[in-house]
């Protein structure tokens, strides 16, 4: 059984910084790139950030360039996005993907606010 879990979200303010991991089971993790997507009310779902299986490329949408960073440990099935200056516009659902893969997690909840 496929499943991928996020954690990590929560409420913090503008600014400051937030880390989300996804632990990936039931597929060989370290054969996917992944990626995070995110998507805010009323919106659809955007591309956040990818990484490739071996973790040696990253891509990053042009709103959080600069700000987030994706890393995997493949050995612990994971990827990871560390949130740096934060803004109200981030606050949204965010979701891990394996990319060519019908593999969402649940997501989880992100709130930028004062």
């Amino acid at each position: 059984q496929v499943q991928l879990v996020e954690s990590g979200g929560g409420l913090v303010q503008p600014g400051r910084s937030l880390s989300l991991s996804c632990v990936g089971s039931g597929f060989t993790f370290s054969s996917l790139a992944m990626a995070w997507y995110r998507q805010a009310p009323g919106k659809e779902r955007e591309y956040v950030a990818g990484i490739t299986n071996d973790g040696v490329s990253t891509y990053y949408a042009d709103a959080v360039k600069g700000r987030f960073t994706i890393s995997r440990d493949n050995p612990k099935n994971t990827v990871y996005l560390q949130m740096n200056s934060l803004k109200p516009d981030d606050t949204a659902v965010y979701y891990c993907h394996a990319a060519a893969t019908s593999f969402w997690g649940q997501g989880t909840q992100v709130t930028v606010s004062s």
